[in-house]
């Protein structure tokens, strides 16, 4: 099963390589055009946040584990997270966004690389966080001025902030962290080498074209929906049906539906608050970077509980 789901990975990477060029193309050599942030709202509560709709499944497996029967408390802890995550970016947005800004690393890196690695060491963690950085840093380069822009709509209103991140763009630091990043795949790809393990490559590549060519928002859009979610949706479906992934499809269809629609009306009734103090644009990208960093933590935090009580 392990190596079909690399089969089926490079397959996805290799298609989403070549849909990023094409789409890269037509966008600024063919047809000008821009992509709203209504639209990345929506294609984020739809196939993004559906490769994370399961977790109460995930939660009843940790429960199961660890014998404690009242499953409400599980409900209770993720959402008091979440909201603790919120409470903690209103208080001190500037370290709840430095912070995270490096689970996020460390989340999209391992999750986009594990199924590849078997052996989980010390430097393949540092390696997996490594790699994820790709995710934050080449916004900031490609698009420094216009990532600050959505910092700033982040409440993120410390000056001394600033100051910090443009002595990063000053001296090149976004340059040498990319080159660490790339250092990191390169190793990544040489440790125990297999030809499935081009993913890495073709996924890298992708980034960079879609950040080089479109906003931090339509980049991360991309990024966010079509790799790192359908992948995660993917080993998913094929643990939902080890024998049969088109079923494990439709069963992760029924299973992540509920959480889906609950999660989007938590979204939009957020929206719909916020758009009463900051205009709509602005009000999405709140709603996009806070909501999605309040519901990674609890995610992240559930998938190291899991892993570590089943070894």
């Amino acid at each position: 099963m392990n190596n079909k789901i690399k089969k089926i990975n490079l397959n996805h990477s290799f298609i989403f390589f070549l849909l990023c060029n094409i789409f890269s193309i037509i966008a600024f050599k063919i047809i000008n055009f821009t992509i709203s942030p209504l639209i990345c709202l929506l294609l984020i509560l739809s196939i993004g946040v559906s490769h994370g709709s399961l977790d109460n499944e995930k939660g009843r497996k940790l429960f199961q584990i660890l014998g404690i029967n009242n499953f409400f408390i599980f409900y209770f802890s993720y959402i008091l997270i979440s909201l603790i995550v919120i409470i903690l970016w209103v208080i001190i947005p500037s370290i709840t966004l430095v912070i995270f800004l490096i689970v996020a690393s460390y989340h999209f890196g391992k999750e986009d690389t594990q199924f590849l690695i078997i052996k989980n060491s010390f430097l393949n963690q540092i390696l997996f966080f490594l790699k994820g950085s790709l995710i934050i840093l080449a916004p900031m380069y490609f698009n420094f001025d216009k990532t600050i822009y959505i910092f700033k709509l982040l409440l993120i209103d410390n000056e001394t902030f600033y100051i910090f991140l443009d002595l990063i763009e000053t001296n090149k630091i976004l340059l040498y962290g990319i080159i660490l990043s790339t250092l990191s795949s390169i190793i990544l790809f040489t440790k125990n080498f297999e030809l499935k393990k081009f993913t890495i490559f073709l996924d890298y590549f992708s980034i960079l074209i879609i950040n080089y060519y479109f906003s931090p928002l339509v980049a991360f859009t991309i990024y966010f929906c079509f790799l790192h979610s359908v992948r995660h949706s993917i080993s998913l479906m094929s643990e939902l049906d080890k024998n049969d992934l088109m079923n494990g499809l439709k069963i992760f269809a029924k299973k992540a539906l509920p959480l889906t629609i609950l999660a989007a009306t938590f979204c939009f009734a957020g929206l719909l608050l916020l758009n009463n103090t900051y205009n709509f644009d602005s009000s999405i990208l709140k709603i996009i970077f806070i909501g999605l960093a309040s519901l990674t933590f609890p995610h992240i935090l559930l998938e190291y509980l899991i892993e570590k009580n089943e070894k």
